[in-house]
């Protein structure tokens, strides 16, 4: 990052992303995550620093530890993958783009995850162009 910033405006950033995420250490290990009112997959305060094997479903855990281990393995620096969620009281289907990034140093050397999953829904519906405050 060019330039730096205090803890309450990177705070500030974090929590205005349009993007939720979970942070992972090197040992799968849930160090935080933001958004956690708005959150589409909502945790518990309880998961900080708990192994993220605990915090996904059965179904798709294989493919986590899959993800995780080509990651520590230097093999992947990411995956992503889409699906369609029920969201809101209405529970009308969303389009959801999840990423696993790599979190490396400047040596390249594997300092954990970052999970980031964002509604985009809306973005699929943009047409045209709309320019600054039309």
């Amino acid at each position: 990052m060019i330039g730096s910033m205090n803890k309450e405006e990177l705070d500030a950033v974090l929590e205005t992303i349009p993007i939720e995420f979970s942070v992972l250490d090197k040992n799968d290990k849930v160090l935080a995550w933001n958004k956690h009112a708005t959150r589409i997959f909502k945790r518990p305060e309880a998961v900080i620093g708990k192994d993220v094997h605990k915090c996904h479903p059965q179904k798709s855990l294989l493919k986590v530890e899959q993800i995780l281990s080509e990651m520590k393995s230097g093999k992947r620096d990411k995956a992503e993958f889409w699906i369609d969620l029920p969201i809101g009281e209405a529970g009308l289907k969303h389009k959801v783009l999840i990423r696993y990034l790599a979190l490396r140093n400047d040596r390249g050397e594997y300092l954990g995850c970052l999970e980031a999953s964002q509604d985009i829904s809306n973005i699929q519906k943009i047409k045209g162009e709309k320019r600054l405050l039309d």
